[in-house]
């Protein structure tokens, strides 16, 4: 063997091979509108982050219904925030048979529902700001207090009973007659505390 091959066969050993691995591009996520307006209703966040589940967890904190909010940008599935001049990101954890823009339109309204409130009944503003649902609510009195039911489990709006989830282990069912108003809420002791004022509002507003 000649020293130029001895030398060219060890160069090969000893020299790596240049490989080329082709990365795959992350594909953009769908746009949607960047809506200026306010928040439809009551809403736990983590800190800066909040599921549309909407769980009453050790941790979490009320975004206040009203409260004024400008969507910045859309993912796969959530939607970034601002809320009150606060970065959030609304998680689209449970309602994925939603498109996202349509999910995020749900949560930031360009009607402001304080005014709305204001027409309210003092009981029923009261209760909303609370977060608790009472008798005699109508279905956006109940969005208002304690948020939209999740679309997995609630694909109509117009059912009789809005399921929603205190934590992983504890549902509770908001109960409707056939006016739409709220006859009852049905759940644990604890959830009922946490989410129900059984004073029906028409007997609440009464001097």
């Amino acid at each position: 063997m000649s020293k130029r091959l001895a030398a060219a066969l060890l160069a090969a050993i000893v020299m790596p091979a240049t490989v080329t691995v082709a990365h795959a591009q992350r594909p953009s996520p769908p746009p949607g509108p960047l809506i200026s307006g306010y928040l439809c209703c009551n809403m736990r966040t983590y800190g800066d982050s909040i599921s549309d589940i909407n769980y009453d967890e050790q941790g979490t904190s009320i975004v206040a219904v009203g409260t004024p909010a400008r969507i910045t940008t859309y993912d796969f599935r959530w939607f970034g925030v601002e809320l009150a001049g606060k970065q959030q990101r609304i998680k689209n954890d449970y309602s994925r048979n939603i498109p996202l823009p349509t999910f995020a339109q749900r949560y930031v309204v360009t009607a402001d529902p304080k005014q709305k409130m204001a027409t309210f009944p003092a009981p029923v503003r009261e209760a909303i700001l609370a977060g608790k649902v009472m008798p005699g609510m109508t279905r956006e009195q109940v969005l208002m207090a304690i948020a939209y039911p999740v679309a997995s489990e609630n694909p109509s709006l117009d059912a009789p009973v809005w399921r929603y989830w205190r934590d992983s282990w504890s549902e509770f069912q908001v109960q409707f007659d056939d006016k739409g108003l709220v006859k009852t809420v049905v759940g644990d002791a604890i959830s009922l505390s946490r989410v129900f004022v059984a004073t029906p509002a028409a007997a609440a507003a009464q001097p």
